[in-house]
């Protein structure tokens, strides 16, 4: 059976080095026979804001319907995005708000403090870049955007496992280190695939 990925570019300037990653997991995965879907966030339009929080609903654009149908659809989510003041950025963060919504990502229990995790068995593969060395990133800032994204998010909803690839620091790197990037994150694609 093949596989189905669905790729979200989490970076909001479509001529970025995540939207040339994103491009290089999906040539790999599909070499390897994989269905892929994609999700730029940098050409859909929504607004950033749960404007009432969960106290009332917000309306879903058209494209945030249709990422709730594709996240439905996939095995597997990778996410492709920066590190910017230590997490993710803007776009991505409003993205979750909207779309991963109690009743469609998870469910509170009546008279618990638990939940279901309604998007068990989907696994997903987080592709971070980031101008900090990782080095640095692991022992100083104890990985936090990395581990709310993980933890805090996709696996409160459900996705296990999680994978993390650091890429970086991406703003000295030479033209030779970022063909290295791309050549590894090609080769991501094709063994999930």
């Amino acid at each position: 059976m093949k596989s189905k990925i669905l790729v979200i570019n989490g970076h909001p300037d479509s001529q970025s080095f995540c939207s040339a990653l994103s491009e290089a997991y999906i040539e790999g995965a599909i070499s390897n026979n994989a269905e892929v879907r994609t999700i730029d966030l940098s050409k859909i339009q929504f607004d950033l804001n749960l404007k009432f929080g969960y106290r009332q609903r917000t309306e879903l654009e058209k494209d945030l319907i249709e990422a709730q149908k594709l996240i439905t659809w996939a095995d597997h989510l990778v996410f492709v995005y920066p590190t910017w003041w230590g997490a993710m950025p803007a776009i991505l963060k409003g993205f979750i708000d909207r779309v991963f919504l109690p009743g469609f990502a998870f469910k509170y229990s009546e008279n618990s403090n638990l939940w279901d995790k309604l998007l068990r068995g989907k696994s997903a593969h987080l592709i971070v870049t980031m101008d900090t060395p990782p080095w640095y990133n692991r022992w100083i800032y104890k990985r936090a955007g990395h581990n709310v994204m993980k933890r805090n998010i996709l696996q409160f909803c459900g996705i296990t496992p999680v994978r993390v690839t650091e890429i970086g620091p991406v703003k000295p790197s030479s033209a030779e280190l970022r063909a290295k990037w791309l050549h590894k994150v090609k080769k991501l694609g094709s063994k999930l695939a």
